[in-house]
């Protein structure tokens, strides 16, 4: 889960709330861009975080008996290979998308060196069954890891104020593209990537007031007594230009 600290507590937006951003955003990609394979690049980046359900965990706590923010957590190979898994049973495109990412997220970590290394070698099988190349792979994940850079931005409150640009990430077309927030509260995307001229994401959150907690159980009561907001973000075209 994603952890904010606000003035009124820990705002908790959940993975694949996040997921859903980025799908959001990938939906509205360029119609003369879009890989090869879209449907399958649009459902991979919508459940590239959905390794887990963090309420079903016990690793919701940190020693000071705060929520744990996903920047906390490491590898876990009992999940990884969950996700792989589930991935494999929709398609191969959708699992060497998936297996992309987890090398992506943890490829530096020891823990995770012989999992990866074991993805390595299956990435040639399900390339052949997949019936695509690596060209259309690459392309692929690269617009995910855009979209999901683009969602993480915006979950973690980092948008900048008094319009200072802040870098996305680059596109499947290696362009480097980056939003500032205008006048109006609208994030502005230059150079535009997408098929409208503007478009809106919706996600939900929930702020807990309580700061501590003295299990996960309680945690857990915390999160589902909180009132879920909704949040509705314009995205648009620089106007100016």
């Amino acid at each position: 889960m994603i952890v904010n600290y606000t003035e009124a507590g820990w705002q908790i937006i959940t993975q694949r709330a996040h997921g859903l951003i980025a799908a959001q955003i990938c939906a509205r990609w360029k119609n003369s861009n879009q890989p090869a394979r879209w449907l399958e690049t649009l459902i991979a980046t919508a459940e590239h975080d959905d390794v887990y359900n963090e309420f079903e965990d016990d690793q919701l706590l940190n020693e000071n008996g705060g929520p744990v923010d996903f920047k906390m957590t490491g590898f876990r190979a009992n999940m990884c290979k969950r996700q792989l898994e589930m991935a494999l049973t929709k398609s191969r495109y959708i699992a060497l998308l998936t297996a992309r990412h987890i090398h992506f997220v943890h490829g530096k970590d020891i823990a995770a060196k012989e999992f990866c290394k074991e993805m390595k070698k299956q990435e040639r099988k399900w390339l052949k069954e997949s019936g695509a190349t690596l060209e259309d792979i690459d392309a692929s994940y690269e617009l995910l890891e855009f979209c999901d850079a683009f969602s993480l931005l915006i979950c973690q409150g980092l948008i900048q104020p008094e319009q200072r640009k802040i870098e996305i990430s680059n596109g499947p077309d290696q362009k480097s593209y980056g939003f500032f927030m205008s006048e109006d509260g609208a994030l502005v995307v230059e150079d535009w990537p997408f098929e409208p001229d503007a478009f809106t994401v919706v996600y939900e959150s929930r702020t807990i007031a309580q700061l501590t907690f003295e299990s996960i159980a309680e945690f857990k009561k915390a999160v589902d007594l909180a009132e879920v907001h909704n949040h509705e973000l314009v995205i648009r075209k620089n106007n100016g230009k």
